[in-house]
C-alpha cells in the first residue's frame, strides 16, 4: 500500500514511524517478497517484534512533523 501511495506522491508512514520514500521502498518490497519465498518454502521466519512505546512515540513525533510542516505550508 505504501509504495502504491508513493506512487501517487503521497505520504507513507510506518505504524513504527519510518517514513517510507521512493528510495528505500523498493528494499522494503524485496525484503517482503523474499521472507514470504522461504515461509512459502516451510522455512520459519518468525515475524516483527511487539510495538513498542519507541515505536508509538517515533510514529506520533513523525505525525507531528509532517502535519505541521503542511500546516506551515499551506
Amino acid at each position: 500500500l505504501a509504495d502504491e501511495v508513493l506512487a501517487k506522491h503521497g505520504t507513507a508512514l510506518s505504524p513504527r514511524g519510518e517514513l517510507f520514500t521512493r528510495e528505500n521502498i523498493k528494499a522494503k518490497l524485496n525484503m517482503r517478497d523474499f521472507m514470504d519465498t522461504l515461509r512459502s518454502s516451510g522455512i520459519h521466519t518468525g515475524g516483527p517484534s511487539a510495538i513498542s512505546q519507541g515505536d508509538r512515540k517515533a510514529f506520533a513525533d513523525h505525525l507531528d512533523k509532517w502535519l505541521l510542516n503542511k500546516v506551515r505550508n499551506s
